[in-house]
C-alpha cells in the first residue's frame, strides 16, 4: 500500500516544512546545473520538479531527494553543444529506459560490491565538492568578465550572514523543534536583510549574473508534453546511446550510494532495485516534458533528513513547492539572500563529511586508507562514477593480492612413505594459481600423491588450469595424483571445464556412528 509517511508516528508537518526547506535550496542548484549543461534555467527546474516528484512517489527510498545534478550536467554539456537540446531530451528518455531495465533485472544489488572505504571516500569527496561549489557565491564578475573575490564590506556582510545562518541551524534545535532549523534560518536571515535594507546578493542577482540579463527570473508555466524532435534513425541512436549509458550508470551509482548513506543515517533500509525503476520512470517522463533528467542529490537529501523529513511526503512536497515557486512564487524566492542558502549548504558539508575517517590512521590497514584518499581525490577532480569504479577496482586488486599470499601447504607422508599428502590452505584463484603450482615437486615426490582441499576451494578457471598443470607434471613423471575433499561445486567446475587430465578423486569415507542416546 502506498504510504506518504515512513511510519504512523511520523509527523506530516515535519515532512511539509522539510520539503519547503529543500525546495528553497533546490532553486539555485537546479539553475546552476542547467547552465553547466548549457540549457535554459527552466530545463533544470522542470527536471528537479519532475524527477523529485516521481522518485519520491514510487522510488525505493522515502526521504531521499532527487533532481538535476552536477554529475550528470558535466556529461550533458558536450551533447548539447554538438547536437542541441532536443538530442538531450531523447538521451534522457533512453537513459530512463536503461535504468528501468537495471531495476527489472535486479542490478541494484551490485551496490553491495562497493566496499566501506569507497563509501567513505565517496561521502568525503562529495562534501568537498559541495563546499567548493559554494565558494563561487563569494565571487563576482568584474567589468572584464573575470571572477573576483568579494572585497571589504561586501565580503564581511556575506560572511556574517552565512555565520548567522549556521548558528541558527546549530542552536535552534536545542530550544525547539517546532520548525526545521534550516527553514527558520532562511526565513530569519531573509527578513533581517529586508528589514534592515542590507546590501547583499540575492537569488535574483545570481540569476542575472548567470544569464547576463538583469531581468532574469525563474518564473514559468507548466511543462508541456512533447516528443523530442530528433530523427528516429540508427544514426540518432549511435549519437545518444553512449551518452545514455554513461548518464544511466552515473545516475544509478550516485542514487544507490546516496540510498545506502541515508540507510545508515536513519537506521532503515531502502530498496535499491525499486529505486532503479523509480529513477528510470522519472527520467523517461522528464525527457518527454523538457527536463534535463536527474538522480539523487546527497546535499538536499541530507537537508531533508536533518530537517526531520523521513517520509515520501517530504520529497513530494519539495517538488510541489518548487513547482509553486515556478508558477506563482518566483518573486518571493528571488529575494532570498544567497548567504542563507550557502549557510545551509555549509551545514550539509559538515554533516556529510565523515570526520571519523580522519582518525583511522594506524587503526585500519593502510590499503584501506589509500582507497579512501584516492576515491576522495578522484571525486573532487573528476566525477563520482569514475571515483567509485577506481575505488572498487583498487579494493578488488588489494583483496586479490592479500589472499594470493595466503596459499600455504602442510605436507606429510603415509603408507610408510609411499604416499605424500599436500594439505592446501587458502582459496585457489587467478591471483594464487602461480603460488599453488610452485609448491609441488613431482620429480622428488613418491609415486602416489594426494592434494587435500579440505581447507581450500577452487574459485575460478585459473584455479582449474593450475590443477591441470600440476596433474600434467605428475603424469609426465609417471606418478599418480589424487584429489581429496573437493567440494561438489569444485568437482562440477572441473567437469564443466573439461579438465585436460583425468584426476582420481578420492571420495570421503562415510562414517557410521552408533548413537546410544535414548529417544
Amino acid at each position: 500500500m502506498f504510504q506518504l509517511l515512513v511510519s504512523k508516528t511520523q509527523s506530516m508537518k515535519n515532512d511539509l516544512l522539510s520539503g519547503l526547506t529543500v525546495a528553497l535550496a533546490l532553486v539555485p542548484e537546479a539553475v546552476a546545473f542547467a547552465f553547466v549543461a548549457g540549457v535554459e534555467p527552466l530545463v533544470g527546474l522542470y527536471a528537479a520538479f519532475m524527477v523529485g516528484l516521481i522518485t519520491a512517489a514510487i522510488g525505493g527510498r522515502p526521504g531521499m531527494i532527487s533532481g538535476a545534478t552536477g554529475a550528470l550536467a558535466v556529461v550533458m554539456v558536450s551533447l548539447v553543444a554538438q547536437h542541441g537540446v532536443q538530442y538531450l531530451f531523447a538521451t534522457v528518455v533512453l537513459m530512463g529506459i536503461l535504468q528501468i531495465l537495471a531495476g527489472v533485472f535486479r542490478l541494484g544489488k551490485f551496490i553491495r560490491l562497493v566496499p566501506h572505504p569507497v563509501m567513505l571516500g565517496f561521502v568525503n569527496g562529495l562534501a568537498i565538492v559541495i563546499f567548493l561549489a559554494q565558494l563561487k557565491q563569494f565571487k563576482f564578475t568584474d567589468d572584464s568578465g573575470q571572477l573576483q573575490w568579494l572585497q571589504g564590506s561586501d565580503m564581511g556582510m556575506m560572511l556574517a550572514l552565512v555565520a548567522l545562518t549556521m548558528a541558527i541551524i546549530h542552536f535552534l534545535p536545542k530550544f525547539t523543534r517546532v520548525i526545521p532549523s534550516s527553514l527558520a534560518a532562511i526565513l530569519t536571515v531573509t527578513l533581517l536583510v529586508i528589514g534592515l535594507d542590507l546590501d547583499t546578493r540575492t537569488v535574483q542577482d545570481v540569476l542575472a549574473n548567470m544569464t547576463g540579463n538583469p531581468a532574469a527570473t525563474i518564473a514559468g508555466g507548466l511543462p508541456d508534453f512533447a516528443i523530442p524532435m530528433v530523427p528516429f534513425t540508427l544514426e540518432t541512436l549511435y549519437i545518444i546511446f553512449p551518452y545514455a549509458v554513461i548518464l544511466a550508470a552515473i545516475g544509478l551509482i550516485e542514487s544507490l550510494l546516496t540510498l545506502t548513506l541515508i540507510d545508515e543515517v536513519t537506521e532503515t533500509r531502502g530498496r535499491g532495485n525499486k529505486e532503479c525503476v523509480g529513477q528510470g520512470v522519472a527520467n523517461v517522463v522528464t525527457g518527454f516534458f523538457g527536463g534535463m533528467g536527474g538522480c539523487a542529490m546527497i546535499g538536499q537529501s541530507m537537508i531533508n533528513i536533518n530537517s526531520g523529513g523521513r517520509g515520501r511526503a517530504s520529497g513530494i512536497s519539495a517538488a510541489l513547492f518548487l513547482l509553486a515557486f515556478i508558477l506563482i512564487g518566483a518573486s518571493l524566492i528571488e529575494i532570498i539572500p544567497v548567504a542563507a542558502l550557502v549557510g545551509v549548504m555549509f551545514i550539509v558539508v559538515i554533516a556529510t563529511f565523515e570526520w571519523a575517517s580522519l582518525r583511522l590512521w594506524g587503526k585500519v590497514p593502510k590499503a584501506d586508507l589509500l582507497v579512501v584518499l584516492t576515491v576522495t581525490v578522484v571525486t573532487v577532480m573528476t566525477d563520482l562514477a569514475i571515483a567509485v569504479v577506481v575505488g572498487v577496482i583498487m579494493s578488488a586488486l588489494m583483496f586479490a593480492w592479500k589472499h594470493a599470499k595466503h596459499v600455504e601447504f602442510e605436507t606429510w607422508t603415509e603408507n610408510e612413505g609411499n604416499t605424500k599428502v599436500y594439505l592446501s590452505h587458502g582459496p585457489l584463484f587467478f591471483a594464487s594459481a602461480q603460488s599453488f603450482r610452485d609448491n609441488f615437486q613431482p620429480k622428488s615426490d613418491p609415486d602416489d600423491v594426494i592434494i587435500d582441499f579440505k581447507d581450500s576451494r577452487v574459485m575460478d578457471h585459473s584455479g582449474i588450469e593450475a590443477i591441470d598443470a600440476v596433474a600434467e607434471r605428475y603424469l609426465a613423471a609417471g606418478k599418480t595424483l589424487h584429489l581429496r575433499h573437493l567440494s561438489p561445486e569444485c568437482v562440477s567446475l572441473l567437469q564443466k571445464a573439461g579438465s585436460l587430465v583425468e584426476v582420481n578423486l578420492i571420495e570421503d569415507p562415510k562414517y557410521k556412528v552408533a548413537d546410544d542416546q535414548l529417544a
